[in-house]
């Protein structure tokens, strides 16, 4: 019996775990254990999702979140080396780029676990990004990286990894498994009457909310949206939240608490465009047949804009404005197969499974060990 044990901790983690955790219970041989960080804490953005999305109860809650990122990570990094002491799997596999990602591969490698990274290879090429930083690092540490595009494979073979001893595979993108397994799920949010033909919009990355004039730009622009063009909803993380408020900002569009993904799901499916600075976002958007306009300076997902489905407008007012009005009820089509048509769970755990471990990289090292 092969033993797995998944690190998870922010809301996209859940969605991707959820169906690669259900491609592991139809599989022989493989037992996984869960450990959750607790970087998403609140029970909007965390509980919500286990509840909905048939998640098994994490084996092991840590509860750290807030602090700095250093803070944060090194706080996970000691509490996810003990855990990794005590159960001692066979493989850690761990889920995009956050702290959690990076602690928990960073603790797996040190002890000489082998480690899976679902999701590698995407870049921005933006520095700033924590995010950036967070996937080139577990990239580096990790034996078998599952990629989600050809466009991830080939940033790994520019950075070297035809000549290292790890096993690139492009497996799809799991989010794609999680849209199409989930779609009948879909409800509306339970905050009242919606608009008809409005716009979803979501805001949360530090380039955009740590930026005053980045943020304020964004906000500008999202204001005349919804008074010239059409209604806008957006659920509101409540960091973002906070940080409007600290820099006398005020959002006048239709406000909603953080939302589960099933009701994230309906408001894809019946929404007229995207507005985002999320990675994931920009591909549902894709995967739910709808234009995004992506409100960031960069994007992972090249293969959306190469295809003329995604428009990249920064924090600029007048490109978010003008790109909205021309994107607008614009309906898009998966004619490529870009992200593997809903199998990549099922890749993932056959090459997790068909994967042999050597003796010589069992956990062998003491928390005091340098």
């Amino acid at each position: 019996m092969q033993r797995i044990l998944t690190i998870i901790g922010a809301r996209p983690q859940f969605i991707k775990a959820s169906v690669v955790s259900r491609a592991i219970q139809q599989t022989d041989g493989i037992e996984e254990i869960l450990l959750h960080t607790g970087q998403h804490f609140d029970a909007n953005m965390s509980d919500v999702f286990f509840n909905q999305l048939g998640i098994p109860r994490p084996n092991i809650q840590l509860d750290i979140h807030g602090g700095g990122h250093g803070e944060m990570t090194g706080r996970m990094l000691m509490e996810i080396e003990l855990a990794l002491l005590k159960i001692k799997p066979d493989r850690v596999v761990v889920y995009g780029d956050t702290n959690s990602t990076l602690a928990g591969a960073l603790a797996a490698a040190k002890l000489h676990i082998p480690v899976a990274h679902v999701e590698a290879g995407l870049r921005s090429f933006n520095m700033e990004m924590p995010e950036e930083i967070n996937r080139i690092l577990t990239d580096q540490i990790s034996d078998l990286l599952f990629c989600p595009s050809d466009t991830a494979v080939r940033n790994l073979e520019k950075e070297g990894f035809t000549d290292k001893p790890a096993k690139v595979l492009q497996v799809g993108d799991v989010m794609q498994d999680a849209a199409l397994l989930f779609a009948e799920n879909a409800a509306a949010p339970a905050v009242g009457d919606f608009p008809e033909n409005f716009i979803l919009a979501t805001l949360h990355r530090a380039e955009n909310t740590d930026n005053p004039e980045r943020l304020a730009n964004i906000v500008k622009s999202l204001n005349q949206i919804h008074n010239e063009q059409a209604p806008v909803i957006m659920p509101l993380h409540p960091r973002t939240r906070r940080l409007i408020s600290q820099h006398g900002l005020e959002l006048k569009i239709h406000l909603v608490d953080p939302i589960g993904y099933f009701e994230m799901i309906w408001l894809l499916s019946h929404c007229q465009l995207v507005l985002t600075d999320s990675g994931g976002v920009q591909k549902e958007a894709f995967f739910f047949g709808k234009a995004c306009v992506t409100m960031r300076d960069q994007t992972e997902w090249v293969e959306l804009v190469e295809a003329g489905v995604n428009e990249l407008v920064g924090s600029d007012t007048q490109k978010i404005v003008t790109a909205a009005l021309q994107n607008y009820g614009r309906k898009v089509e998966d004619t490529k197969q870009l992200y593997g048509g809903g199998k990549a769970s099922q890749r993932i755990v056959e090459a997790i499974k068909a994967d042999h471990i050597p003796d010589f990289l069992t956990p062998r090292f003491s928390p005091n060990h340098t």
